[in-house]
């Protein structure tokens, strides 16, 4: 394969995975948005504290939860 292809493909791999990137973002932005949003949250009253605790508590009961099916 010639140098030129080979850089096309990098090319084409690199927007790939900044469009990936994109998307999980998009992604959590949208589940962050949604909890809070169900959960009544206030977002002014929301430290970085508090938000990796309720981040951590959302996981524990996630994983209780998939355990129990």
């Amino acid at each position: 394969m010639s140098q030129s292809n080979l850089e096309k493909q990098e090319a084409k791999l690199k927007a790939l995975n900044q469009k990936i990137k994109e998307e999980k973002n998009k992604i959590e932005q949208r589940l962050g948005k949604q909890i809070i949003s169900q959960a009544n949250l206030d977002y002014a009253n929301l430290s970085n504290d508090q938000i990796k605790l309720l981040a951590k508590q959302f996981s524990e009961f996630l994983k209780v939860k998939s355990v129990d099916h």
